[in-house]
């Protein structure tokens, strides 16, 4: 059963539903909303940017509007989907601080697994959840939105974990990792080179790659990791050329982007978008 919250004066939407509101994505495409898929006994088989993938039981996966989805198999699945009307990652970033980690960060596919204690903590939420979408009164928007806030301030704290992140009171490198993560997500498409982030940063490039080290990052394979996954996108669900995609993504020459794809993919654009039309 599919749960629906619409605010008409904002156009917010927030649903909750199961592995029947997959279906629709048997044909990849994108969501256009921020999306949760949490698997709960059973695994659930995923093609996400036309990379197969795999959410284990006990596992939530989490998406954003832009990503292309395939449902391929599962069942026991619980769905959260919620439009930018409804809760604006960006505008909200400073309360649950997950913008360049578990949206928008430098882990394509961020998975967030739970052991016994955390199942019953996201159980008794989601169970919050159901009983104030079925409770229609004038506050029911803002419980919504801060049960949402809470979810994503757990889900974002176990990926950190996960990723081997320690929060501290002053934990600047992890901000400015975020910060640079989702800068990147803005201006990929035109700035390539790390001076320009540093300079939106108020850093020095080599301050930026030196606090980045310290956190097994490095920027500028940021920069190229984000640069490549567009061009599998592209070369993937468009019918786009490498040289209209080259153009798209900021580079005058296509060829400078063959080479930095083939250095990522150990293929070239063209041999990547034939092995998967053999693969089709």
């Amino acid at each position: 059963m599919t749960h629906t919250f619409n605010e008409f004066s904002t156009n917010a939407i927030f649903n909750i539903g199961n592995e029947h509101d997959l279906v629709p994505f048997k044909k990849a495409k994108q969501s256009e909303f921020y999306t949760f898929i949490w698997a709960k006994s059973d695994p659930v088989e995923l093609i996400i940017d036309s990379v197969p993938f795999t959410v284990e039981p006990h596992s939530i996966l989490a998406l954003t509007p832009i990503q292309y989805l395939q449902y391929i198999s599962g069942r026991d699945v619980i769905i959260y989907q919620f439009n930018q009307e409804f809760y604006c990652i960006k505008d909200h970033d400073q309360e649950v601080s997950c913008v360049g980690i578990l949206f928008f960060g430098n882990i394509n596919i961020p998975v967030i697994h739970l052991n016994a204690v955390e199942q019953e903590k996201f159980e008794t939420l989601h169970e919050v959840f159901i009983d104030e979408l079925e409770t229609e009164d004038n506050i029911q928007a803002e419980m919504l939105r801060m049960l949402m806030a809470r979810f994503i301030i757990k889900s974002t704290r176990l990926l950190k974990a996960k990723a081997g992140i320690i929060e501290t009171p002053k934990s600047s490198k992890v901000d400015l990792l975020r910060e640079f993560n989702f800068l990147v997500e803005q201006h990929f498409k035109t700035e390539h080179s790390v001076a320009f982030y540093a300079d939106k940063l108020y850093k020095s490039p080599k301050t930026l790659s030196n606090n980045f080290a310290k956190l097994n990052r490095s920027p500028l394979h940021i920069i190229h990791q984000r640069i490549v996954l567009e061009a599998k996108r592209l070369l993937s669900y468009t019918d786009k050329t490498t040289k209209e995609i080259a153009y798209e993504i900021g580079f005058e020459d296509a060829s400078h982007l063959s080479r930095l794809f083939k250095k990522h993919t150990t293929l070239s654009p063209s041999d990547f978008k034939k092995r998967l039309n053999t693969s089709s």
